[in-house]
């Protein structure tokens, strides 16, 4: 199983996260996400990051986490390149997600950037499982 492929899109970056497993699908979700920015070899992963969320649904808490990504990006000038999560779903049936992110401080001599992403859109976006999992993304670039 590939763990995410980029589609084609007009204008923007389009893709699909696969996982045997809904952690498994977020995490190639944030890798998808992050490649599609800075070529993951030139980060070293030299500070984690921790990161938890809840939301009513799955589907909310992935755009919750991708979000939170781009945020962290841009506030804390960091580049990432290891996305480990852990989810647990209640008894109301909403979602808890906790997450450590591993990366480093921005180093424009090392890291490259494609393309700067923008948000995470909700257009098109969506989760379905079938023999694995998969979200499809929209990010605005």
């Amino acid at each position: 199983m590939i763990p995410f492929e980029y589609l084609e899109h007009t204008a923007d970056i389009k893709f699909r996260a696969y996982g045997k497993t809904p952690e498994e699908m977020l995490s190639n979700a944030a890798a998808a996400l992050f490649q599609s920015m800075v070529e993951p070899t030139t980060i070293a992963v030299k500070e984690t990051w921790k990161v938890e969320l809840e939301a009513s649904d799955l589907e909310e808490l992935a755009y919750q986490w991708l979000s939170e990504i781009v945020f962290l990006f841009e506030t804390e000038s960091t580049v990432f390149a290891t996305f480990s999560v852990k989810l647990q779903q209640d008894r109301n049936e909403s979602w808890k997600l906790q997450a450590e992110i591993g990366g480093e401080r921005m180093d424009l001599l090392r890291h490259a950037f494609e393309n700067e992403v923008k948000a995470v859109t909700r257009h098109k976006f969506g989760i379905k499982k079938n023999d694995v999992w998969c979200i499809q993304v929209i990010l605005d670039v």
